[in-house]
């Protein structure tokens, strides 16, 4: 009897085994669809866009009242995304035509090298000559990245122990915006390519200094946080673009995950990870974060759920997610890989574009300053770049 019984317990415990199994080959195959349907629309939609794009400039949004595609210069702080959304396509689908339209519009960029009025220079120059680098080893664009990386360093001051963000005005002495985590991968990096660890010592510094007072007790994010240029020290902390100085812009806290996950990476300091994790825990389990994954533009906007979402924000927190789930615990890495699952799911839905419609651009519902008053609920060339940056990690690092 004893044994009958267990022989039914282990029949049972293979069948839901083999269920289980199946039921996770068939979700596998599902996303496999899903990730190069996507990644095969934004071939053909970049394609569309270049038709619309004068030589000179590069894609930035698109109105969908006039029918008119919005261009920056190469000085715009977006201006990277383009040429590097490219390449991430070029290795996807080998279409020469892309790679040749990824080295015009990145060798648009060459003079920002010497820009040092930015310190937007690794979303300008990493994700461009970055990505163009890591598929063809050009000498050439190595240069441009370790001069660049020199430009950027300019803007650290070394009593603050940060890289200065927007110049002085009227409104603060030296501000320093969350958003600039994101551009530390450049300098850790441009430390690998030069020997020259200053570059790296510099991003170090300026997350650590970050993680001491851009946080508060929950894990949000400050947008803003000015510092007295003599003591150095932090003096208050702001909003630019979110709803109020104390609410989590949404945007910004996924500059942060992104951050704090990347620069994990590059030292394999603890620390960075806790972080990491910590900010996540925040976002997924916000009161106000809607059950689809896609943010409200701030998670503390005083008229949820009337308001706009933002798709950038979920790219970048996808994106980030897909990477933090490498270096956690089981359970974190099963939650971060479902919820990011979730949000490319639904960005694959109602936030995207058809072909030959949107300017060329992949998502809708972005929102670049909804207080300034700009970039509300329309396409954003990062929300293009993370989402494709997250659907090339899906495909690369999970559906193996």
């Amino acid at each position: 009897m004893k044994r009958m019984i267990g022989d039914k317990i282990f029949i049972t415990i293979a069948v839901l085994f083999i269920f289980f199994q199946a039921l996770s080959q068939s979700s596998k195959q599902e996303m496999k669809k899903l990730v190069d349907e996507d990644l095969q629309l934004a071939v053909k939609q970049f394609k569309y866009m270049q038709k619309l794009l004068p030589a000179d400039k590069l894609p930035r949004s698109y109105d969908s009242v006039k029918n008119e595609l919005i261009v920056s210069g190469t000085d715009w702080w977006c201006s990277g995304f383009y040429p590097g959304a490219l390449w991430y396509l070029y290795g996807y689908s080998k279409d020469e035509s892309l790679k040749k339209e990824a080295i015009r519009t990145t060798a648009l960029l060459e003079k920002e090298k010497n820009n040092t009025g930015t310190h937007d220079l690794g979303f300008m120059l990493y994700c461009s000559y970055g990505n163009g680098y890591r598929l063809t080893k050009d000498n050439s664009y190595k240069n441009v990245m370790i001069t660049g990386a020199r430009s950027l360093s300019t803007r650290f001051n070394p009593i603050i122990g940060c890289i200065k963000s927007w110049n002085t005005n009227s409104r603060w002495q030296f501000p320093v915006i969350v958003d600039n985590m994101m551009n530390l991968e450049f300098l850790c990096e441009m430390t690998k390519l030069s020997g020259d660890s200053t570059f790296y010592k510099i991003a170090v510094t300026h997350a650590n200094t970050t993680l001491k007072n851009h946080y508060r007790n929950d894990f949000s994010s400050y947008h803003l946080i000015d510092y007295d240029t003599i003591t150095g020290k932090k003096i208050k902390g702001y909003t630019a673009q979110g709803a109020f100085d104390e609410s989590a812009w949404a945007r910004g806290q996924s500059w942060g995950l992104y951050g704090f996950t990347m620069m994990y990476r590059e030292t394999g300091m603890e620390e960075y990870l806790n972080e990491a994790n910590n900010i996540a825990n925040f976002l997924l389990h916000h009161k106000n974060m809607p059950a689809d994954k896609i943010p409200y533009w701030d998670y503390d906007a005083t008229d949820i759920p009337n308001t706009y979402r933002d798709a950038s924000a979920a790219s970048i927190m996808c994106s980030a997610l897909l990477e933090l789930a490498k270096y956690s615990n089981e359970q974190q890495r099963k939650e971060y890989l479902n919820t990011a699952t979730t949000i490319l799911k639904n960005l694959s839905s109602v936030y995207r574009a058809a072909v030959n419609t949107n300017g060329g651009f992949v998502l809708k519902h972005s929102v670049g300053h909804l207080p300034g008053k700009s970039e509300i609920d329309v396409p954003l060339t990062y929300a293009d770049y993370y989402f494709i940056e997250a659907l090339m990690r899906y495909k690369n690092w999970y559906l193996k």
